[in-house]
């Protein structure tokens, strides 16, 4: 038996050995669920209030952009090398330190704004706290099979997704009403309480000894832990093509969160509670999302469940512009998190299942570099163009091309996978 085999049968014993006890009722996945939660939380804080930040010294979309995307070219560049440390450190320490380093960059922020705006902090903070963000994802996605077994994969990420998600809810709610009270800047204070809360549940998580099989070789070199990630994918050919037709998606949906924030305040004119609260009626959908997509799998399969989320995550974004009244623009970006919640949840999981435990970081590290390499560019591209054009057409125009990205999918090995 092979070493991931044999990874794959501990995990999946450890999972049955919890036998149908709910998920909240197993104590490690069960602080390791309120960790993750909490970190959403805090980022959710962030998400309203460093682009308000922005916006509120400068007035300008295309510099809301550029933040977005200087932040999102720091995690594809921390996905290149995330996998190779994941793989080879304590997973556990790995994510305490994470939430660490991130509560220290982000209670810089409202201290230094006490002078005053400083916008360059923001270009220096939020790179590095996104770079942190990607190690920290990248582990969390190696940890939560041998929580919780193989079986309940699906299960389990729509769970987490699903708490985020509600983190979600409070989050832009309490983001917006603390940035319309008190400002941007003490929004961020409270992004970095949170990561202090979550690095302290970390504490009690116990992730057991990896075994040795499980380990990468001491004598393995730099060179040849980044490919093999990446070989990984292209030998398999549901992951290649998810990573292809990804890549494309996240190109034209990195940018999305700042089209709506541009939508409301600058189109319709409303203040930064409305966001908050917009955003927070969005997050609902991504909790609908999470708590649908594990019956869905397992009524229709990965491949029609995946492709039929994409399909309607660009219906929903192609109408995001065109919506006059704060409601209507509510309404939509719940169906469009929704979807995007199914579709995300349905891919990770299946990624989880299929790649052997000592390949997986660096895997999900690959995976993640590759989808999100043109994100960045994506996002700039997005907000001059609704800067330049208006929101309505280059919102129209992004959604059609998602729809054919769904449409595309089925003239791949993803439109019949994931049957059993």
């Amino acid at each position: 038996m092979g070493y991931g085999v044999r990874r794959v049968a501990r995990a999946a014993s450890r999972g049955d050995a919890a036998g149908g006890r709910p998920l909240w009722r197993q104590r490690d996945f069960a602080f390791f669920w309120l960790a993750q939660t909490l970190s959403v939380l805090g980022d959710s804080f962030s998400l309203i209030a460093l682009p308000l930040l922005v916006l509120r010294a400068t007035g300008s979309v295309a510099r809301m952009g550029l933040l977005t995307g200087v932040g999102g070219a720091a995690m594809v560049l921390a996905a290149v090398f995330a996998g190779v440390i994941v793989d080879r450190v304590d997973r556990r320490r790995l994510l305490i330190g994470c939430d660490l380093v991130r509560m220290v960059l982000y209670g810089l922020v409202p201290v230094v704004w006490l002078a005053g705006p400083r916008l360059w902090l923001l270009y220096v903070v939020l790179p590095l706290c996104e770079a942190v963000g990607m190690l920290f994802a990248v582990g969390y996605v190696t940890v939560v099979r041998g929580l919780v077994g193989t079986g309940r994969l699906t299960e389990a990420n729509g769970r987490l997704n699903a708490t985020a998600a509600a983190a979600g809810v409070l989050g832009p709610l309490g983001a917006g009403l603390v940035a319309a009270w008190a400002g941007p800047a003490d929004a961020v204070a409270v992004d970095a309480a949170s990561y202090a809360v979550s690095a302290s549940c970390l504490l009690f998580v116990r992730l057991g000894e990896r075994a040795a099989d499980d380990r990468v070789p001491k004598n393995t070199s730099l060179g040849r832990d980044l490919r093999t990630g990446v070989a990984y994918l292209a030998r398999h050919p549901v992951l290649r093509s998810l990573t292809g037709l990804l890549c494309l998606f996240s190109f034209l949906t990195f940018g999305v969160n700042d089209l709506v924030i541009y939508h409301l305040k600058h189109d319709l004119g409303h203040d930064d509670g409305t966001v908050g609260t917009v955003l927070a009626v969005g997050a609902v959908g991504t909790i609908t999302g999470a708590l649908l997509v594990a019956p869905l799998r397992r009524r229709l399969g990965f491949g029609p469940t995946w492709i039929g989320a994409t399909a309607l995550c660009g219906l929903a974004f192609a109408g995001l512009g065109r919506l006059g009244t704060v409601p209507a623009v509510a309404a939509l970006s719940a169906v469009y998190l929704a979807c995007v919640g199914m579709a995300g949840t349905c891919s990770m999981s299946l990624r989880q299942e299929i790649t052997p435990e000592p390949l997986l970081g660096r895997v999900t590290s690959a995976y993640w570099t590759l989808q999100y390499s043109m994100a960045p560019v994506g996002a700039a591209v997005l907000t001059w163009a609704a800067g330049r054009y208006g929101t309505a057409p280059v919102a129209a125009a992004a959604g059609a091309c998602c729809t054919l990205i769904a449409l595309a999918a089925l003239c791949t090995p993803v439109r019949g996978a994931g049957r059993t």
